[in-house]
């Protein structure tokens, strides 16, 4: 409603150019008079003659010129309580108009990256395309990026019929189809492992998944500060790295990054159990890039990171625990060493014995 004098601008100047029309008060936009200069459909991959093939004319579009032109501004009827004065009408800007308007006055006449959700493809993103082409002669967006639906178990998200996740809930766990709350960054992982133009199915089950994998990069990237360098690498570190960026250079693919940066939590398994070798500057190359990619480009959250004097604190409280456990297992009361590390297991603290002792992991 800030915006009327600048959409009403922009009806006058699509008016002026030929391809909108007057009609009772009302301005429509002449779909068939500007596809013979442009292309109507081109970001949806719809052909106009389909459409018109498909269309049915209906009674309140009757004052249309063709069942595809759409409102420009729409005369407002007595009891319609939003209306402006326009040279045409007191009336409304029709459904499109306000987002090419304020693109326009922000953005100017072309800006890079448009979103939106795949439903406003067509017709609303299309008709925005129509409208600052036939406005101003240039084409509005240089990329779109359209996102897909949210499904929960398997179903489509209906508040109505009660299959539906809140955000709050699902960082509570306050919703029947949750077993556990979950944290924010966790939640973003998952997410993560779908390609944006992908449907997403939300499941318990399935967030429990992205939560021990989410785990898992942690703890392998927490563990680069024990590997030591040798004088070469047993794995082409520099290609690996190469394939991160490739895969968000192909259209934001994050599933893809996703199953790289696993192939380097691989990587530094087998550093750690002494199966691989490393050289110095790779192993830099090697940090810096699970860096990068899982905190500057993924936005994830290491809460381990967080609160350092209590980590500390919890730190030393399961060292003493690790300890006592060790002296259990020494002295062959196993029963006291298993429910140590079974009862640690319970809370989300995995104990895990290797050569060089007992290491654990949050999770």
């Amino acid at each position: 409603t800030g915006h009327i004098i600048e959409q009403i601008q922009i009806v006058e100047n699509i008016i002026a150019e030929g391809y909108g029309y007057e009609k009772n008060g009302s301005v429509y936009f002449d779909v068939l008079k500007f596809n013979e200069d442009h292309t109507y459909g081109k970001l949806s991959g719809r052909k106009l003659e389909d459409m018109i093939t498909n269309t049915r004319e209906l009674t309140s579009q009757s004052e249309k010129q063709n069942p595809q032109d759409f409102a420009l501004w729409k005369k407002a009827e007595p009891q319609h309580i939003m209306r402006w004065t326009s040279p045409w009408s007191d009336g409304f800007p029709g459904w499109h108009l306000e987002c090419t308007a304020m693109s326009i006055k922000y953005l100017g006449n072309n800006f890079d990256i448009h979103g939106g959700g795949m439903d406003l493809k067509f017709p609303h993103h299309e008709c925005e395309i129509a409208q600052a082409e036939a406005s101003n002669h240039v084409s509005p967006v240089n990329y779109w990026m359209h996102t897909n639906m949210l499904t929960l178990n398997g179903k489509k998200m209906a508040k109505s019929t009660g299959n539906s996740i809140l955000p709050d809930e699902l960082f509570t766990g306050d919703n029947d189809i949750l077993n556990k709350a979950f944290a924010p960054t966790v939640a973003k992982f998952f997410m993560f492992q779908a390609h944006y133009r992908s449907i997403l199915d939300f499941s318990n089950d399935a967030l429990e998944a992205s939560e021990k994998g989410f785990y898992r990069l942690m703890d392998a990237y927490r563990s680069l500060s024990e590997i030591r360098a040798g004088n070469k690498s047993s794995y082409d570190v520099a290609e690996w790295r190469q394939s991160c960026y490739d895969a968000m250079n192909d259209d934001f693919n994050s599933p893809i990054l996703i199953a790289q940066l696993f192939e380097g939590v691989k990587y530094i398994s087998a550093l750690k159990e002494g199966e691989a070798s490393i050289s110095k500057n790779d192993l830099e190359v090697l940090k810096k890039t699970m860096h990068d990619f899982l905190f500057e480009v993924l936005g994830l959250v290491d809460h381990s990171s967080e609160g350092e004097e209590d980590n500390n604190q919890l730190a030393g409280a399961i060292d003493l625990l690790i300890e006592l456990r060790n002296k259990a297992r020494a002295d062959k009361d196993f029963a006291t060493s298993d429910k140590i590390r079974d009862q640690l297991l319970e809370i989300g603290i995995q104990l895990k014995d290797g050569k060089d002792g007992t290491t654990y992991s949050l999770s």
